[in-house]
């Protein structure tokens, strides 16, 4: 699959700038897949506004491999998103997949989520530690053989590896990636990625998207301009793929058109950039930031836990799950940042969504 058989109004949605939220895992206390709560979240994102969702990424657990969840997970999540109606009528979605391990993995996940119809997959490099940048972009190329990519910049801290500048020309430059999420939570890193896709001429066929849920807000505003043969070259992040938007999806569609409202009109209002503080603040209550992230993925269920929408905060790991003193730090960001949390919205849908 090329990039150019992506329909081109899917297309528009990922270049337009988007909410694509990363896909989180419902399961029951048998730490079972829930299929009926698992359904109630991908509409809940849906009618929330989002442009699409990424599924088998870092939310969803990379262990859904290994419990044999994948191809089920990803299939339930596009058999939904075809058959839901979301509020306002259907609209164009950009479907990502989450592909990982070594080449051969990679490339069979790649089969599957082309198979399912999913749009691009985002290519986690996490199993390739020790790998040469040489043997890394040879990976990618064969994957990106298979279906379009969107390049993943993983934290160090949940098992990425830091890339440098080089890697991510020599990546940009491959004719089917469409789009790099970056998530390294580190600011030299993520220039490393924009000036590599500036490097690789790629600019206008890589759209670049947040995943740095520490910095989403100035990410999402900010010009990057870096020289290339003398001359300044502008580029800018235009959405978010993002851990932190599996939670208060309603809230982060907003705030993402008010954004695009403020870069087109080019002025941005004291108030928006107040709100990168406070976002930031709620993600470190989401990801468990005081306990090195360890919570990070338990902190977003706890949050679709006390909204109705999931019955546990259980992972696939029974390792994994609050740490102490989290659950009062996500009540505190609840409480001193009511505009930044959908529990309205979802009360008023809940039972819709899990009928």
């Amino acid at each position: 699959m090329h990039r150019t058989d992506i329909p081109a109004d899917s297309l528009a949605v990922l270049r337009r700038g988007a909410v694509i939220p990363a896909h989180l895992l419902a399961l029951d206390a048998e730490r079972r897949l829930d299929e009926r709560r698992q359904r109630a979240m991908t509409r809940y994102y849906l009618d929330a506004g989002a442009g699409g969702v990424a599924v088998g990424v870092h939310s969803t657990q990379f262990a859904i491999r290994e419990t044999g969840l994948y191809e089920p997970v990803l299939s339930l999540a596009m058999q939904t998103a075809r058959e839901w109606e979301p509020i306002g009528g259907r609209r164009p979605l950009f479907m990502v997949a989450g592909l990982s391990g070594r080449t051969e993995q990679a490339v069979r996940e790649a089969g599957i989520a082309r198979g399912l119809g999913y749009h691009a997959g985002l290519l986690s490099l996490a199993a390739m530690k020790g790998a040469s940048e040489d043997e890394l972009v040879r990976h990618c190329e064969a994957v990106a053989a298979e279906m379009p990519l969107v390049g993943f910049y993983l934290q160090p801290a949940v098992g990425g590896i830091a890339l440098p500048a080089s890697f991510w020309a020599r990546f940009a430059a491959i004719d089917n990636v469409v789009a790099i999420k970056m998530a390294p939570f580190h600011r030299y890193r993520t220039l490393d990625v924009i000036r590599g896709v500036i490097a690789a001429r790629a600019e206008d066929r890589v759209t670049l998207y947040t995943g740095n849920d520490d910095h989403i807000v100035l990410d999402l505003l900010a010009p990057f301009t870096f020289p290339r043969d003398g001359q300044p070259v502008t580029v800018r992040v235009r959405g978010g793929l993002l851990g932190h938007w599996s939670v208060w999806t309603q809230r982060a569609v907003e705030l993402l058109a008010v954004i695009h409202a403020a870069v087109d009109a080019g002025q941005v209002p004291m108030n928006l950039l107040a709100l990168d503080a406070q976002v930031t603040d709620c993600n470190a209550a989401l990801f468990d930031v005081a306990h090195d992230f360890h919570g990070c993925i338990a902190g977003c269920h706890e949050v679709l836990r006390r909204q109705g929408l999931l019955e546990g905060i259980w992972c696939l790991d029974p390792a994994e799950g609050l740490s102490p003193g989290q659950a009062a730090e996500l009540s505190r960001v609840q409480r001193d940042y009511p505009h930044l949390v959908d529990d309205d919205f979802v009360a008023a849908n809940r039972e819709r969504w899990l009928a």
